[in-house]
């Protein structure tokens, strides 16, 4: 029986591009010379730290980031999750953005209700941070992804592992 997964995964070199090349346009930013504007990825917790003299300085470069992670990978953005604006040491600013990975709980679930509830013959499992979908022809399978890729919009997914 056809099958394939819905995951979120991101591309992590593609992330690091983007915020390199972010860090570069930062770097030459002749508003930002003297000032502890610059970007961080911490590759193993999946975190990205905006550090800036003030709040204002980190939606800068939050105009400047983003952009540059549309560019390499589309819909990026929506994974991100911003913490609170944190000050340290006096009067800079420092902004901690999660980057989430894989489908969590009550996305798989609302998933798999979509799914059930299009009244399509095909089966969805959770199957730990993916969904999988199982049919019994590949054009239903095809119709469940086009009815997903419509009804979620919020979060970046991708269909993979398709199987015959």
């Amino acid at each position: 029986m056809p099958s394939f997964d819905i995951t979120s995964e991101t591309d992590m070199v593609a992330l690091k591009n983007a915020i390199d090349v972010a860090g570069r346009h930062i770097g030459n930013r002749y508003d930002f010379k003297g000032t502890s504007a610059k970007v961080e990825l911490n590759e193993k917790d999946k975190l990205i730290t905006l550090w800036g003299d003030s709040d204002f300085q980190l939606s800068q470069i939050k105009d400047i980031l983003f952009p540059e992670l549309e560019k390499k990978e589309r819909e990026s953005t929506k994974r991100l999750e911003a913490g609170d604006v944190q000050t340290v040491s006096g009067n800079k600013s420092k902004q901690v953005l999660t980057i989430k990975v894989g489908i969590e709980a009550e996305l798989a679930k609302k998933l798999v209700r979509i799914i059930k509830d299009s009244k399509l013959k095909v089966q969805a499992s959770i199957q730990g941070e993916a969904v999988r979908v199982t049919g019994a022809k590949r054009d239903l399978l095809q119709e469940t992804i086009a009815l997903v890729k419509k009804s979620v919009t919020d979060f970046p997914l991708q269909y993979g592992n398709f199987r015959d």
